[in-house]
């Protein structure tokens, strides 16, 4: 393997993606990558480049530059934020997508990661223990950006044979990163607020059940994907993924183990309709089967992680 590329490694997911990597495979051999600076310490970390997903030449000379076989694209405009500007949502989504796909299949590249998400379901979709192959009828921008990317992917591998690998990510929940624009990121957010102020409103009902996973988990997954045999890559448009499901009442009670007076009160929002149109529940079972997934934290073990790390940081 030469080096690895992110692409958007300064958002929620690529932040802790690039740490891990560095982690496993040194410092040097990750190249971190965003359209613009982010964390001044974070940049200082170790290689750095300012590359526009969407821009061809830009991407296919930073890999040409630092020798890279392994892309992570993880430039996206999330759920919520898509909708208020619908255009660039679908260029940003698909078209850094071709960018790396068509990189693969002239040989510059040898192995992809791309992320899709639950939001490639739709209202039409079995709630409860959402099957690996379903209805899919998405009715947000960044659905419908991750359902046809998926095609797309298991179109590159068929036809090219490019060797992409994706996941269906859950919401995702990290203490390390702020919120980006998710419609599952009141799940961050309150825990912030608890320790802030001890209260929090909330812009999903108190029953809004959805699938959710610890940053760690999602990380250590994507990791797994992508050291996997590619013969274990079974599905080439992407994997079901699941840790736990929980809903904004069950995750209040979860803080109030830690905190009895924290309190909670519901002003549902634009986003509570994107949240009804998702499943509620996954069954990740062909992920656990081809490459041997499990997920590691429960909504208990992630609030007791979560609780310790944001009180320690606000110190």
């Amino acid at each position: 393997m030469g080096t690895i590329l992110i692409i958007g490694a300064c958002g929620q997911i690529g932040t802790e993606l690039t740490k891990k990597l560095r982690s496993i495979y040194g410092t040097d051999k990750v190249i971190a990558s965003d359209v613009r600076k982010g964390d001044a310490e974070f940049v200082a970390s170790g290689p750095f480049e300012v590359v526009n997903a969407l821009d061809f030449n830009q991407v296919e000379e930073t890999i040409e530059k630092y020798n890279v076989t392994d892309v992570y694209l993880m430039a996206a405009l999330l759920s919520a934020t898509a909708e208020k500007n619908p255009a660039f949502a679908w260029d940003l989504n698909m078209n850094s997508l071709f960018h790396v796909l068509n990189l693969a299949k002239a040989g510059k590249i040898q192995k992809i990661f791309w992320p899709s998400s639950i939001a490639v379901f739709g209202p039409t979709t079995p709630k409860q223990n959402t099957p690996q192959y379903t209805v899919m009828e998405p009715s947000t921008v960044y659905g419908i950006s991750k359902q046809s990317g998926e095609r797309w992917c298991e179109y590159y591998h068929n036809i090219y044979g490019v060797d992409v690998r994706s996941i269906r990510y859950p919401g995702l929940i990290s203490w390390s990163t702020p919120p980006g624009g998710g419609t599952t990121d009141y799940a961050v957010d309150i825990y912030h607020k608890a320790l802030e102020n001890g209260e929090y409103t909330c812009f999903l009902s108190e029953e809004t059940r959805l699938p959710m996973m610890y940053m760690d988990d999602a990380i250590r997954a994507t990791v797994e994907i992508m050291q996997a045999p590619a013969e274990d890559i079974k599905i080439r448009s992407s994997y079901n993924l699941s840790a736990m499901d929980f809903t904004p009442k069950e995750i209040t009670q979860a803080i109030q183990k830690h905190m009895p007076d924290f309190t909670i009160s519901y002003e549902p929002d634009f986003r509570q309709k994107i949240a009804d149109s998702w499943p509620q529940s996954i069954d990740d079972s062909s992920a656990r089967q081809d490459w041997n997934w499990k997920h590691e934290f429960d909504l208990d073990a992630m609030t007791t992680d979560m609780l310790e790390h944001l009180s320690a940081k606000a110190e």
